[in-house]
């Protein structure tokens, strides 16, 4: 299973039995066996297909991830069948509401983000002699707030209160972590921390990116699990976000941080990959040819360990929510066309 990436202009793509052909200026250029596509990544302002091609798409269970040619973000995902179990998403809806649950889990989220960040930097460490003492900082910075969040796990004091706290936390270690990737990243690229919308050098580009198509990656795993993308319990639900996916995704930052590095470490991407800003708070855009390596390596090799652990991680959720919803439906007493047995039409129509 690979990801498709359509990044050409004049391309069209059509269906053609159990696969995708692609067409250049009018000349067929090859085709791809749908069972092989489990992502499309359309990248491009000039790409052409039609409905067709998307319903094979989702019949086949492969998602659609429309990206902006110009910053990268995404502007539609289209995915296949839905999980259609009510319970789940039944009980997700009610413990949104929980404020004890949704603090726990949220310190899951933020405990699990750390360690993943402890990690990463031990292994930079090792890897790089040269950046030891920068990395060592980083380091110490990431375990105070390890021990600060170890001690508020203890504490069972007004959980809007742990939120916030946890937030905090959250945006220290995250400090400490970017002065650490900033350590290992060549220094021509001029990466200072994280900045974004617009991204402004090579390295917070990769990031945008990253964390673009991860975000993608669990949307589509909570709707496999049944879970609804929209309703998280750390990122607070609002219009037009996806708020369980961003949940998801943070313990996996760190991963994709690593793996960004890597590509510049290796010289896979470089700078001339990039199309700098020409003033000031201006966009640093990834090229066509390095968009092409960019895509080729997150197939090759960094989302399957990232999807592997979204779709665990959603399905472990599902089925405590699950047991939960379905002892809620199981509590109503309801006949077939939901109305109490004794409530007439009168009753029910309030008249």
């Amino acid at each position: 299973m690979s990801t498709l990436l359509l990044d050409r202009a004049h391309l069209e793509v059509r269906t053609d039995g159990d696969a995708l052909a692609l067409y250049e200026n009018g000349a067929r250029r090859g085709s791809v066996p749908l069972k092989l596509i489990d992502r499309c990544v359309i990248h491009g302002l000039q790409t052409r297909l039609d409905s067709g091609v998307l319903l094979k798409l989702a019949e086949a269970g492969a998602s659609t991830v429309l990206l902006s040619p110009r910053t990268g973000r995404r502007v539609a995902l289209v995915l296949g069948p839905a999980h259609n179990d009510a319970a789940v998403r039944l009980a997700q809806a009610q413990q949104v509401m929980q404020p004890r649950w949704c603090a726990a889990w949220a310190q899951g989220i933020v405990h699990a983000k750390i360690n993943h960040q402890a990690r990463v930097l031990a292994r930079w460490r090792q890897d790089r002699p040269d950046a030891r003492l920068a990395l060592t900082r980083a380091e110490r910075g990431v375990a105070t707030v390890r021990e600060a969040l170890a001690v508020l796990h203890a504490d069972s004091g007004d959980t809007f209160a742990r939120l916030a706290t946890l937030r905090g936390l959250e945006g220290t270690a995250a400090r400490a972590h970017f002065a650490g990737l900033a350590a290992v990243l060549p220094p021509a690229l001029g990466f200072t921390g994280r900045n974004r919308r617009p991204p402004r050098d090579p390295a917070n580009a990769c990031l945008s990116l990253g964390y673009t198509l991860l975000h993608a990656e669990a949307v589509t795993a909570a709707q496999a699990a049944g879970l609804d993308p929209l309703l998280g319990f750390y990122h607070r639900p609002a219009f037009g976000r996806e708020s369980l996916a961003s949940d998801l995704i943070e313990p996996l930052r760190a991963e994709v941080d690593a793996w960004v590095a890597a590509l510049f470490r290796d010289r896979t991407l470089h700078e001339d990959h990039f199309t700098r800003p020409e003033s000031p708070g201006g966009a640093c855009l990834l090229g066509k040819a390095g968009r092409q390596t960019f895509y080729a390596e997150w197939a090759a090799h960094a989302v399957r360990p990232l999807r592997r652990w979204l779709r665990w991680r959603c399905a472990a959720l599902a089925r405590v929510l699950r047991a939960q919803g379905e002892t809620a439906l199981a509590a109503t007493t309801f006949d077939e066309d939901g109305l109490d047995e004794d409530a007439g039409p009168d009753t029910a129509s309030g008249s």
